[in-house]
């Protein structure tokens, strides 16, 4: 029975031993889990501020792109209105030039073909000597006739309203470059937080697969743990019920041995034998007096 009792004792400590690591090793996972998630919600928060940044670069790239449709059309109105001019000096030209029997667009045609000419087909030097005198004369009858044009108070109001809208036309073209350029740059920074923004969000499904894969572990040892500190509280009661057993046949052994003696007393009483006081308490607990 001894020996029984104490391999019950031994394998209560090795449960208990095993239950205590299965605890440590239980609070450690609670305590990484505690850990991510902080790095989780760290990362949330993050996360939150770059969407409130993305979606500010994208309000102002919006805004910008608006302003750019806006000025375009400006522009495109300032285009439509020199081309409308250039057809009017273009008419002007020629009817000045058929006034006087010299037609400035047909000396200009006649130029380009005749430069064209030149830089593009192979001639002998006596030709092509040839050739540049009468680009020049050409040049000069039509810098003659420019003089003459120019000199039309008509042509001269209609040129300066050319040059008026074309610097307008120009000024309008740098605005809607400028904001395209600033749109593109708000873009820009709008798809680098995107990424950024993606990659913490794959960090953080890797701290949260993690902190479950953490927490069905943690949850696996403590089912362990309590099926150790189960087992314990079995072999601890077997204990406490093979004690209590034992008490039991030591009273009983004891309880025997009184009786026992208290009948040889008894017996020594009866004879007339005299009695010690300890004798007498003998008696006394077998029940005898």
């Amino acid at each position: 029975m001894a020996e029984s009792v104490e391999k019950v004792r031994e394998l209560k400590d090795e449960l208990q031993e095993k239950a205590n690591q299965l605890k440590e090793e239980r609070n450690n996972l609670h305590k990484k889990s505690k850990l991510l998630a902080e790095e989780r919600d760290a990362y949330n928060s993050t996360i939150r501020k770059i969407r409130n940044e993305i979606n500010e670069h994208k309000q102002s790239r919006d805004e910008l792109n608006e302003r750019v449709k806006s000025v375009k059309v400006q522009r495109d109105n300032l285009n439509q209105k020199c081309f409308e001019i250039k057809k009017e000096i273009r008419d002007i030209e020629r009817k000045r030039s058929s006034s006087d029997g010299t037609n400035i667009g047909v000396l200009r045609k006649q130029l380009h073909v005749l430069e064209t000419e030149q830089m593009t087909k192979p001639m002998s030097p006596r030709k092509e000597k040839k050739l540049i005198e009468t680009i020049s004369g050409l040049h000069a009858k039509i810098k003659e006739q420019e003089g003459i044009i120019n000199q039309d108070p008509q042509l001269k109001k209609v040129l300066d309203e050319e040059i008026l809208y074309k610097q307008k036309a120009e000024k309008q073209h740098e605005t809607v470059e400028s904001l395209a350029l600033r749109a593109q740059q708000e873009h820009e920074k709008m798809i680098n937080l995107i990424n950024k923004l993606n990659n913490l969000i794959q960090k953080v499904n890797q701290v949260h697969e993690t902190i479950v894969n953490n927490k069905i572990k943690a949850d696996d040892v403590h089912r362990d743990f309590i099926t150790n500190v189960d087992k314990i509280h079995d072999l601890e009661r077997q204990l406490s019920s093979s004690k209590t057993q034992q008490s039991k046949k030591k009273r009983s052994e004891e309880d025997a041995t009184i009786h026992r003696v208290a009948n040889e007393i008894y017996e020594k009483f009866k004879r007339g034998e005299k009695l010690s006081t300890e004798d007498l308490m003998t008696l006394q607990k077998a029940g005898l007096l």
